[in-house]
């Protein structure tokens, strides 16, 4: 049977579903007292619940009432009553007319940049308000994010949050919240705290524009969690002038996040195309095998002209010495030839000393010249041999060689320059001299 046309608490007439969760339905309902439209929540228990869950999903809602009641915001779904029927607390709300962020992701895909920002500009304002009032949503993601008609951004569901002087409603050893938006310190068992609803604002912003968390989608929620505990994010890739600003809210430790007024201010210039002040944060990049994200965003200098230091880029590859040693031996290879070639030329030098004709001239002059004068004078048959002797004995390499190896006996020497004279004319000449010197 329906509970369409339910009066509840004699005052609250269900209209229709508006959503259903885990934990219950949202009717939109009319109080026929005041006469407006509100949303009820309904608790409904699953079966086969122990009687401890069962308490634990009925003080949840009371405590979501007593909580909300504390925060007074635009941005913040109001809390009218907690009313009881059927043995069941039922919480009256503020209906909006809205659709939720994630139906607007699903429906529509990644989303722009600048109207993703203006989304986070309400959200973080919310969550300022909630702060100062001691209170810790703890399950910031496009969930519960309600994107109204009439242009305003909401957060609703505060059934796992925490105040400052409220009593935990959750099991020890679980964790509060949806893992794909936990803040690591959570992941590893740490309480949540405030910059852990900026990191799930970070995340939910991070996927509203790229179309997946941050920590990528897995059915496998120990893996999931492992990811998040790791706290290593993939670099976003469309997020264009809201870059800065996600990578500053996913900050990997706690005390580098902004607070969500500081949030607040650089999503709301962003979204009115200014350059926010973004602080420097260490933010954790996955590896290039998830890239980069992977693309990893690199910053074009130390610090940007919105003031941040987006990522800290990889480390950059180490230069291979290869080069160098090749470079290296090839110049001691080059040495060592060389000095080979001059070894070489001096060896050559010691065996033959005329290496070239300047050398053997040289060689030749200094002992030659009183013989050839001798011969000039003693012998005038052969003038016109003797004439072409001194232009013939500088172009052959063969009289030096004589002249010096016959050098010690005066009467040898004085025959040998007819002789190359001959030689010089003659390919056979220096025999043919030896015999005509008699």
């Amino acid at each position: 049977m329906s509970d369409e046309g339910r009066l509840v608490a004699g005052r609250y007439r269900l209209v229709h579903r508006i959503g259903t969760g885990a934990m219950g339905v949202v009717w939109q309902a009319r109080d026929e007292r005041l006469n407006r439209v509100v949303a009820v929540k309904q608790v409904l228990l699953q079966t086969g619940l122990s009687q401890d869950e069962i308490n634990e999903a009925l003080e949840r809602v009371q405590r979501e009432g007593r909580i909300a009641a504390k925060l007074h915001h635009p941005n913040a779904v109001t809390v009218f009553d907690v009313v009881d029927e059927d043995d069941a607390p039922w919480l009256v709300m503020e209906y909006v007319p809205s659709q939720s962020l994630a139906a607007a992701m699903k429906e529509r895909g990644a989303l722009p940049p600048l109207e993703v920002a203006a989304i986070g500009a309400q959200i973080a304002a919310a969550l300022a308000a909630a702060h100062a009032a001691g209170i810790v949503h703890r399950d910031i993601k496009p969930g519960n994010i309600l994107l109204a008609d009439n242009g305003s951004v909401k957060i609703t569901d505060f059934g796992i949050s925490r105040a400052s002087d409220d009593v935990t409603v959750t099991k020890t050893g679980l964790i509060a919240g949806t893992p794909a938006y936990l803040a690591p310190e959570v992941a590893y068992g740490k309480d949540p705290t405030p910059p852990t609803d900026v990191f799930s604002l970070g995340s939910t912003l991070y996927a509203a524009v790229e179309g997946e968390p941050p920590f990528g989608l897995s059915e496998n929620t120990l893996g999931l969690l492992h990811a998040v505990a790791a706290g290593k994010i993939n670099p976003p890739q469309q997020a264009g002038p809201l870059t800065p600003v996600l990578i500053a809210l996913l900050a990997t430790e706690a005390e580098d996040r902004p607070t969500a007024a500081y949030a607040r201010d650089m999503l709301a210039a962003v979204a009115r195309g200014d350059h926010p002040d973004v602080p420097e944060t260490r933010t954790v990049f996955a590896g290039p095998s998830t890239d980069p994200r992977t693309r990893a965003v690199a910053p074009p200098s130390a610090r940007s002209r919105t003031g941040v230091r987006p990522a800290a880029p990889p480390p950059p590859q180490k230069q291979s010495k290869r080069p160098y040693i090749l470079a290296g031996v090839m110049a001691a290879l080059v040495l060592a030839l060389g000095g080979w070639l001059i070894a070489a030329s001096a060896n050559e030098q010691k065996q033959d000393p005329s290496p070239s004709n300047v050398n053997s001239s040289q060689t030749t002059t200094s002992s030659v010249p009183t013989f050839t004068f001798t011969e000039t004078t003693t012998e005038s048959s052969t003038s016109s041999s003797q004439r072409q002797t001194p232009r013939s004995t500088p172009k052959s390499t063969e009289p030096p060689k004589t002249t010096s190896s016959s050098s010690p006996p005066p009467t040898t020497t004085s025959s040998k320059p007819p002789s190359s004279s001959s030689s010089s004319s003659k390919p056979s000449g220096p025999p043919a001299s030896s015999s005509n010197t008699p």
